[in-house]
């Protein structure tokens, strides 16, 4: 195969955007005493700004999210031509059925009328006043500069330079630790939109898709810190982010080579068979081939417009699509578990395992490990008043590499295309908390 002449022109037109997406997207800065990356302190500007609007705004998205797909039922849509406001609106009955539970709980937590099972601050009210506003600042400006991580060029030379590293390892193509890297400084959140719209391109299998999205959507720096604090380690941030890592690495080792995962297809989107797309023709050294596909795919970007229209499409598609099931899968999951003792007793059998382990407070313990998947910080709140330093320092870790959690990223991976069911992420929670565990307490035992 010849290899090309790549002009100047072709350089800067992947070379800038891609480098203003890293900035944006992955490089840590320091910013009012914390370290953060730049998309969360434009995200934390809007936020503070709209600060008392964003649930009523919230609310209002997921109204018209709704009447949107009731009147989508009643369109007659060219049937040769899916747009995207059809594949947005026009959904499967188990999702209107959601997105109507999704408004009616946002509307009563709003008006604060109705059973308090719903519009209790543990339960709605955490959602929508706390979470959802935080949701829609992170999608407002990730959705809109997700484009220059996706269509410049940027992840066609992490695919031909890290394919070698990330298929023996964790049998993923080379442009999924971008994925990895966009959630691990900026936000969970950020790595499943970016996943999914990869997989939506063709870029990933089915069974890709599903992994990236349940092992690599990784925890950001910054929510690890607000975890520990709640636990009042602080002070032990180095260790215990270290203890993530490790953690983490072994559960993305073992996890893509069990069931349900390992059973998922090798089929993309658009139902073509798998084919490796990273192969590196002869000619061509990993760089080489790298530079010569990003600059081509960054010259399929003709103009800003299109730029600015794939990015409302990100947030439309995020705010209209995710928010509703956060909304409705995410407050009845906290009602469960604030409300019944079916978590509590869900963690009964976890109480011999830690007792071989040697963890303090043992019974107490337990209670914190099955709570996670209704959210992350129910572990580390239950897990607060425990005595043991070294119990908390394991519940904390845990609850950070546990990662499926249904009040964020299990209802955006419901809530996006990624082929995964809310029983197969409860099996995947339980199966990250049985490998992570022991690696854990290990450390802790070492530290402590």
């Amino acid at each position: 195969m010849n290899k090309q002449q790549i002009s100047p022109t072709s350089y800067l037109k992947f070379l800038l955007p891609s480098l203003l997406g890293i900035f944006l997207f992955m490089t840590p800065i320091s910013y009012a005493g914390e370290i953060t990356i730049p998309i969360a302190v434009l995200s934390n500007f809007v936020q503070g700004m709209l600060e008392d609007l964003l649930p009523a705004i919230m609310t209002i998205i997921i109204t018209i999210t709704f009447v949107g797909t009731i009147l989508a039922k009643f369109i007659q849509w060219p049937t040769d031509k899916p747009s995207f406001l059809r594949s947005l609106l026009d959904v499967s009955p188990v999702w209107v059925l959601i997105r109507v539970l999704g408004m009616v709980f946002a509307i009563l937590t709003l008006l604060q009328v109705g059973p308090a099972a719903i519009i209790s601050e543990n339960t709605g009210g955490l959602l929508l006043n706390d979470l959802l506003p935080v949701l829609f600042s992170v999608f407002l400006f990730a959705g809109l500069f997700l484009p220059l991580l996706l269509n410049f060029g940027l992840l066609e030379l992490c695919g031909a330079l890290l394919t070698k590293i990330m298929r023996p390892l964790f049998t993923l193509p080379g442009r999924s630790s971008i994925d990895c890297m966009a959630s691990w400084m900026g936000d969970g959140t950020i790595g499943v939109l970016l996943t999914s719209k990869q997989y939506e391109e063709g870029y990933y299998t089915k069974r890709e898709s599903a992994v990236i999205g349940t092992t690599f959507s990784v925890v950001s720096i910054t929510f690890s810190l607000v975890i520990l604090a709640q636990v009042e380690l602080s002070h032990l941030f180095v260790p215990y982010y270290l203890t993530i890592i490790a953690a983490g690495l072994v559960a993305a080792l073992i996890l893509p080579r069990i069931p349900p995962l390992s059973r998922k297809e090798d089929s993309y989107y658009n139902q073509d068979l798998s084919e490796d797309k990273e192969l590196i023709p002869s000619g061509y050294n990993a760089w080489q081939w790298g530079i010569t596909q990003a600059t081509e795919k960054a010259k399929t970007n003709k103009s800003v417009t299109e730029f600015f229209k794939d990015g409302l499409k990100n947030i439309l598609d995020m705010w209209m699509g995710v928010a509703p099931i956060v909304m409705a899968l995410g407050t009845l999951a906290l009602i469960v578990a604030e409300y019944t003792p079916i978590f509590t007793w869900l963690g009964i059998p976890f109480i011999p395992l830690l007792e071989l382990l040697q963890i303090p407070e043992a019974a107490e313990a337990s209670q914190t490990l099955i709570v996670g998947f209704a959210d992350m910080f129910l572990p580390s709140i239950i897990g607060s008043g425990i005595e043991s330093e070294m119990t908390r320092f394991i519940i904390a870790a845990v609850s950070v590499t546990q990662l499926i959690y249904m009040s964020e990223v299990g209802g955006l991976l419901l809530g996006s295309k990624i082929p995964i069911s809310i029983w197969e992420l409860f099996v995947i929670f339980i199966l990250r908390t049985l490998i992570t565990l022991p690696i854990i307490t290990l450390c802790a035992h070492l530290i402590f």
